[in-house]
């Protein structure tokens, strides 16, 4: 399985249209485009992620977690996570470590260049049990038990 993006190659530094506005930063807020080919036989849906493991805390950052997309899916179009665009029907956006649903941007402490792990995830089960309240943490321990495959890209931001 591979997972890519039309604005920004593995190991790139994450483009401003994707940082956070607000702790101090003037992104775009705006989810990255990320399509994925190469799926397994049998998959049923998908699972989307954005993680920072790089966050001081202990437990690392949830930027973006998706849910229940469906498996005919094979992209996210740019601003799906923010607003403008959407999201295949039947797809949650779960909380984030913002503490609400969405997308929210890169936004490393000062000085830091911190890594952000752009995660989709083929699952063989139609849905999994969460809803717009649910933890990555939650959202990542469903994925454990029905992964069939798994790709990620990272990007940089400091």
């Amino acid at each position: 399985m591979n997972l890519f993006s039309q604005d920004f190659n593995d190991g790139d530094t994450l483009p401003e249209n994707h940082v956070f506005n607000g702790m101090g930063y003037k992104g775009r807020n705006l989810s990255p485009h990320l399509a994925w080919d190469k799926v397994p036989a049998g998959t049923k849906s998908f699972v989307v992620t954005c993680y920072d493991p790089d966050a001081p805390t202990g437990s690392g950052w949830w930027h973006w977690v998706v849910a229940n997309l469906p498996g005919s899916a094979t992209m996210l179009p740019q601003g799906a996570g923010s607003g403008s665009a959407e999201l295949p029907a039947g797809a949650v956006e779960c909380r984030t470590d913002f503490g609400k649903p969405g997308y929210g941007g890169a936004a490393p402490p000062p000085g830091e260049r911190h890594r952000y792990i752009f995660s989709v995830h083929a699952l063989d089960i139609d849905r999994i049990d969460v809803d717009e309240r649910a933890s990555g943490a939650m959202v990542g321990f469903n994925v454990h038990f029905h992964a069939l495959a798994s790709a990620t890209l990272t990007a940089y931001y400091l």
